[in-house]
């Protein structure tokens, strides 16, 4: 069967959340100093402000996904979206801290129902493969659109309005979404899903934010011993959680669906791709603001070619796979953007922007194919009553992958930093440690030396951070070139990728 005008206009309707996502991520980096100075929260409630609503969102995921199966995929995300514009409202207005940190949490776990929802919902109103390749495309191109808009929009209205009106932004959308859901997006649900297991909910809320908030923790301050005790607490109630699943007649998460060879594997891959692109990427943004001396829009404006790179790799992936099969489009796609990767290792010091930059843009480009065929192997490898819970595993690999790819990366690049680094022999103790721990400290460290020395501390500390991104994109090139091989192999004669292939049949 193939999608017909109310099925694409439905589609631009999921479209509007995506869209929200990805703004509300990249405006808040830009308000904080404007909300710093009015609510004067304090370091750690700062923190908070920032960091709960991902703690959020990875930690609902796989509750709302399987949640929208049960009670409706478009009811779901209906609730979702009129909490997330009450959540918005709650949060522009923020008198305090507290509130400001309350409101930030309830968007989290709104937003946690909206990604789960809307491709579950595609999955189910683009059943022909050809057309749901492009359905995923398109909705994954609206997310990277975004983020394109974020830092121009948030910068606009940071520059005329309150710093709370960058939350706004999302009311107008979640209105037009309550207004046209009912009319252009069909309800879809699982019949014999069974009743929701709170246990299952409770158990996995406490396996995945006390990992979650460990390798935020572990990327922040480094390896100490409250990390790892914090990671093996949620690491052995994960055990738990999959122990009780494996006992359920209708489990929060059906285990089952990991004996799908496609499913398994394109979970696997996007895992990867995320800690690689993840930790990476995180180090290209710190380099671009502390290395190269760039402002934060500035900088963000310089991503704007990898955005639009992404989108461009998403839209095309499609075509190609109905051309070639999908898993050697993956697997070129990836050896792409291990070559885009590479271009890092060029970058020295504060003249190294332009191999950024289009480093950043082949290997998002390379990784667009990943994204939109692996999302589309995982809904398309699965029942279509089971559609929510996948997708919400696809969007938790992705977190993780993320969280644990600033983490690991992170701490490789520290490692590194801090061995190349080469303080003057002139250089005050003190001054001499802030340097050593951090790009941050040396640039703090440099501005309290005298003209020269400062300088000189500053440029030996560039050359040690440029060490650590190319030993980290090194690496990196390498897991992502593995990972193209591997998938190639564990996808060959798949159902589910050859389905993506398949040609489109109209009935006349």
């Amino acid at each position: 069967m193939s999608a017909g005008r109310r099925e694409w206009l439905g589609l631009a309707v999921l479209a509007l959340p995506t869209v929200l996502l990805s703004l509300d991520m990249s405006v808040l980096h830009l308000a904080v100093p404007h909300l710093a100075a009015d609510l004067r929260p304090s370091s750690t409630q700062l923190l908070w402000i920032i960091d709960i609503y991902g703690f959020m969102i990875a930690g609902f995921l796989v509750t709302m996904g399987t949640l929208g199966d049960r009670i409706g995929r478009r009811k779901l995300l209906m609730i979702g979206g009129g909490a997330f514009g009450l959540a918005s409202v709650a949060a522009a207005f923020s008198t305090t801290p507290e509130m400001l940190i309350a409101a930030r949490a309830v968007l989290g776990i709104a937003g946690a129902t909206l990604m789960p929802s809307t491709l579950a919902l595609i999955s189910n109103m683009f059943p022909n493969p050809k057309q749901r390749g492009t359905a995923i495309a398109v909705w994954m191109s609206c997310f990277m659109g975004g983020m394109v808009v974020g830092p121009v929009a948030g910068g606009f209205l940071l520059e005329h309005f309150r710093w709370g009106s960058v939350f706004l932004m999302g009311v107008p959308v979640m209105v037009l979404l309550l207004a046209t859901a009912p009319k252009l997006l069909p309800e879809y649900r699982d019949a014999d899903a069974g009743r929701l297991d709170l246990a299952s909910v409770a158990l996995s809320l406490a396996a995945i934010l006390p990992v979650i908030y460990a390798l935020k923790e572990i990327a922040k301050n480094g390896l100490s011993l409250t990390e790892i005790v914090v990671l093996a607490a949620g690491l052995a109630v994960g055990a738990v959680f999959v122990r009780r699943q494996q006992r359920l007649e209708h489990p929060l998460l059906d285990l089952q669906l990991f004996q799908v060879r496609a499913f398994s594997a394109a979970v696997a891959i996007m895992l990867v791709g995320a800690v690689t692109m993840g930790g990476v990427f995180m180090l290209v943004s710190q380099y671009l603001q502390m290395v190269a001396g760039l402002s934060t829009v500035d900088a963000g404006l310089l991503l704007v070619p990898q955005a639009l790179a992404v989108v461009a790799g998403s839209m095309i992936a499609p075509r190609l796979a109905r051309r070639f099969r999908p898993e050697f489009v993956l697997g070129f796609g990836m050896l792409v953007a291990a070559g885009g990767i590479l271009l890092f290792t060029l970058a020295n010091g504060a003249g190294g922007v332009a191999f950024v930059v289009l480093g950043m843009s082949v290997a998002s480009f390379g990784m667009g194919p990943q994204g939109v065929l692996c999302t589309e192997m995982v809904v398309g490898s699965v029942p279509p009553q089971r559609a929510g819970a996948a997708s919400a595993m696809s969007e938790t690999s992705a977190e993780f992958g993320i969280a644990m790819g600033i983490a690991v990366f992170g701490s490789v690049a520290t490692a590194v930093y801090r061995d190349q680094i080469a303080v003057p022999a002139h250089v005050p103790a003190a001054a001499a440690a802030q340097a050593t721990d951090s790009m941050a400290g040396a640039m703090e460290a440099s501005a309290t030396m005298p003209g020269a020395t400062g300088e000189q501390l500053l440029a030996t500390a560039r050359d040690a951070f440029s060490s650590g991104l190319h030993t980290v994109a090194g690496i990196g090139a390498a897991i992502v070139v593995v990972f193209a091989v591997v998938g190639m192999v564990a996808l060959r004669r798949s159902p589910a990728a050859a389905k993506a292939a398949e040609p489109v049949l109209v009935a006349s």
